[in-house]
C-alpha cells in the first residue's frame, strides 16, 4: 500500500467484489428489455419496504426530488413554511424552494450537530408551521422520540432525511420508520449506493404512498391522465433497482465496517485540538466521520502534504448561501454558524485496510 495515498473513499474497492453479480443484474435488465417501472425496481421497493420496517416503499430518480415529492404528498404547496435545519449541505432547502415553500430554520447541537429540541419546541410554539424536516447527519438518527412527541402535539407531520442514515436503528426501529413518510438517497457514496443517481420514499401511509406514485409520474392517476399539480418525471430506472438490490444485503455488514473504523478513531486520536465525534452504536450509520479542529487550514495543510483524503461537509451554512441572503430573512444559529468553521471529515469507508485506519490516525495525531 503506498502510504501516501488515502482516498476519501473508493468506489471502485466498494463494487469490485460484486462486480460479477452486478454485471449479470444488469445484463438481465439489457436483456429483458424493459427499462423503467417493471421488475427490479418492483422488487427492490419490496425488499427496501421490509428493511426498513415500513409498509410501502418506491424509487425516485434522486434524493432531492425524493425529498420534494414527499413534502409535497403531505400538503406543502407555495408559501408553507417548513422547519428543517442548514448544516446539510442545502438539499432540503433545494426541494422546499422547489415547491415555493419557506424553509425555517433551527439551530443545531454542538454536541451531535442534529436539530436542537428546544430550537424546534420554540419554533413549532410560535405556530404556522406545515411540516418538518428532519436530517440524519452523517448517519446519526436525530432523537425522533422526541421530536415526534412535539410534532405529534402540533400535529405536524415529520418527513426523515435519510439520505446518510441507511440502516441506522433504535430498539430495532429503522431510520426511516418514524416519520409519517421518509426520504433516501442512493447516490454512489451513500451507505447504500446506486451506480448512478438514486432515490427512495418510504412510509407505511398508504394514501401518502399513492400521491408520492402519482406526483413522482407527472402527477397521473392513470396513463397520460392528470390528477395532481406539481408532478414530476422521476423513477429509479431498472438497472439501479437491481444494483441495489444485489448491494442491500451487504448494508448491515459495511455499517459495522464503518463503526468499527469511527471508533477507532474516536478511541486513538488524542490531538488537544481536535473533538472527535461520540459513536452512537446502531443508531449512527456512520456515513461520514467529521471531526472538530480549532485551525482547520493548518490540519487541511498536514493532510494534504501527508496524502490523506478530507472533505468539509458542509461549508456554507443554508441560510449564509448567497440565494438565502438575498431574501433579506436572517436567523440566529450560532452553533450552526460555529460547526462550519471547524469541521471536516475524515476517510471513512468499509473497505479500509487497517493499515490504513492506523495511518489516518497516525498523520492527524502528527499535526503540530
Amino acid at each position: 500500500m503506498d502510504k501516501a495515498k488515502i482516498p476519501l473513499n473508493d468506489l471502485y474497492r466498494h463494487t469490485a467484489p460484486l462486480a460479477d453479480r452486478l454485471t449479470e443484474a444488469a445484463s438481465r435488465v439489457i436483456q429483458r428489455g424493459w427499462f423503467l417501472e417493471g421488475t427490479e425496481a418492483k422488487n427492490f421497493a419490496t425488499s427496501f419496504a421490509a428493511y426498513c420496517g415500513t409498509e410501502y416503499a418506491v424509487g425516485v430518480a434522486n434524493g432531492t426530488d425524493a425529498l420534494e415529492i414527499a413534502l409535497r404528498a403531505i400538503g406543502v404547496t407555495s408559501g408553507s413554511r417548513v422547519v428543517t435545519v442548514a448544516n446539510a449541505g442545502y438539499y432540503a432547502t433545494t426541494a422546499i424552494l422547489a415547491i415555493g415553500a419557506i424553509p425555517v430554520y433551527v439551530d443545531v447541537e454542538i454536541s451531535t450537530q442534529l436539530m436542537s429540541i428546544d430550537a424546534l419546541n420554540s419554533c413549532l410554539m410560535r405556530g404556522d408551521v406545515r411540516a418538518v424536516v428532519v436530517t440524519h447527519l452523517y448517519g446519526r438518527l436525530a432523537d425522533m422520540k422526541r421530536i415526534s412527541q412535539l410534532c405529534s402535539e402540533a400535529n405536524i407531520p415529520v418527513v426523515e432525511d435519510c439520505a446518510q442514515a441507511h440502516g441506522a436503528s433504535l430498539n430495532g426501529r429503522r431510520a426511516g420508520s418514524f416519520g409519517v413518510v421518509s426520504c433516501y438517497s442512493f447516490y454512489p457514496t451513500k451507505n447504500l449506493g446506486a451506480i448512478g443517481d438514486g432515490g427512495g420514499i418510504v412510509t407505511s401511509d398508504e394514501g401518502i404512498m399513492e400521491k408520492v406514485r402519482t406526483l413522482r409520474q407527472y402527477g397521473w392517476k392513470g396513463k397520460y391522465r392528470v390528477a395532481e399539480l406539481g408532478g414530476r418525471n422521476s423513477r429509479l430506472d431498472e438497472i439501479q433497482a437491481a444494483t441495489l438490490s444485489v448491494k442491500l444485503p451487504y448494508l448491515d455488514a459495511w455499517n459495522d465496517k464503518r463503526r468499527r473504523i469511527a471508533s477507532y478513531y474516536t478511541e486513538n486520536i488524542k490531538s488537544d485540538r481536535i473533538r472527535c465525534p461520540v459513536i452512537m452504536g446502531e443508531s449512527d450509520a456512520c456515513h461520514l466521520y467529521v471531526v472538530l479542529c480549532e485551525d482547520r487550514l493548518s490540519l487541511i495543510e498536514h493532510l494534504t502534504k501527508c496524502g490523506i483524503g478530507f472533505d468539509i461537509h458542509y461549508p456554507v451554512p443554508d441560510h449564509m448561501q448567497s440565494t438565502m441572503l438575498k431574501t433579506g430573512i436572517a436567523f440566529e444559529l450560532p452553533n450552526t454558524e460555529r460547526l462550519a468553521q471547524k469541521i471536516l471529515t475524515l476517510p471513512c469507508f468499509p473497505e479500509m485496510i487497517d493499515a490504513e485506519v492506523e495511518r489516518v490516525v497516525e498523520v492527524v495525531n502528527g499535526w503540530i
